[in-house]
């Protein structure tokens, strides 16, 4: 079973924020496969399960807001059993160009919230990640940035990279190998 994990803050008036980038690619791969997501309180996400051809994976949306995010992903990787290198986590970077995605085996936070407290929850660093660019501004603080919407150039570079991340989730689902994972993102 797979464990696939889209990071973002809950709540409306974060909903369509560069921060959660990682909700809305989850939720377009949920879409894709026709299942919704429902709150599981005790796990502290939204979680959607996918039956693909006896290929299963869930899908978490953590309910913990960013910084908390490993509480989810520990809580639902313990009680389904998954292994580490069976979690993919998809989130926001702010070192890429907007639009622009990046597929990781394994890795450091690189400053990033919600990766640090699944490093930490996880006691690893061995999970999956594909990071989608939302670049950052010279001029709008880093906090102000992540929480305020993109523009409609923007949109159009997130929307096109969402795309590539559903394919990459599907195969990841599908157990395809990780360099054609790769291979649809690192280009």
């Amino acid at each position: 079973m797979k464990l696939v994990v889209g990071l973002g803050n809950p709540g409306n008036e974060y909903a369509s924020t560069r921060h959660n980038v990682g909700f809305m690619a989850i939720d377009e791969v949920a879409k894709g496969y026709n299942v919704d997501f429902k709150l599981d309180k005790s796990m502290k996400g939204m979680i959607a399960q996918v039956n693909n051809m006896g290929k299963k994976a869930i899908l978490l949306k953590p309910m913990t807001y960013m910084n908390l995010s490993g509480e989810a992903v520990s809580a639902v990787a313990r009680y389904y059993s998954i292994d580490i290198e069976d979690i993919i986590v998809i989130n926001d970077d702010l070192d890429l160009p907007c639009g622009k995605v990046r597929f990781r085996l394994n890795g450091s936070a690189g400053g990033h919230n919600g990766l640090k407290s699944i490093n930490n929850h996880l006691k690893s660093q061995d999970y999956k990640r594909i990071k989608i660019g939302i670049d950052k501004s010279p001029i709008i603080p880093v906090v102000d940035y992540v929480l305020g919407k993109f523009t409609e150039g923007e949109r159009v570079d997130i929307n096109h990279a969402i795309e590539k991340v559903v394919k990459s989730i599907n195969s990841f689902i599908n157990e395809e190998d990780y360099t054609k994972i790769a291979s649809h993102l690192n280009i």
